[in-house]
């Protein structure tokens, strides 16, 4: 598993990995894993060949295709380098009274 502040990656199978489709890039052309409500800085994932996908069914459900290697990148965190594999996308939450919300960044 990696973790960088709020996000964590945890490695899957492929067979894992649900139908998916590509997740949008940003302006910038960023492949944005969490923007922070708070900060307004991003959660960044690039590589070569990499893709960062959401499930068809639940897009808050992202996975992370990285075919030879990968790298994560926050204005507020260092880097962490991600081997080939896949990657199951998590945001991590906070309990609030009556609910559950992403934590902000």
């Amino acid at each position: 598993m990696y973790r960088q502040g709020d996000v964590l990656m945890i490695p899957v199978e492929k067979e894992q990995v649900p139908a998916c489709a590509p997740v949008p890039r940003d302006r910038r052309g960023r492949m944005i894993l969490a923007r922070g409500e708070a900060t307004g800085h991003a959660h960044v994932v690039g590589g070569p060949g990499l893709a960062l996908v959401a499930d068809l069914d639940d897009p808050e459900r992202m996975f992370i295709d990285v075919p030879t290697h990968g790298r994560v990148t926050h204005e507020e965190h260092g880097p962490i380098s991600l081997p080939a594999g896949h990657y199951r996308v998590v945001r991590q939450r906070e309990y609030v009274p009556g609910a559950f919300r992403p934590v902000a960044d």
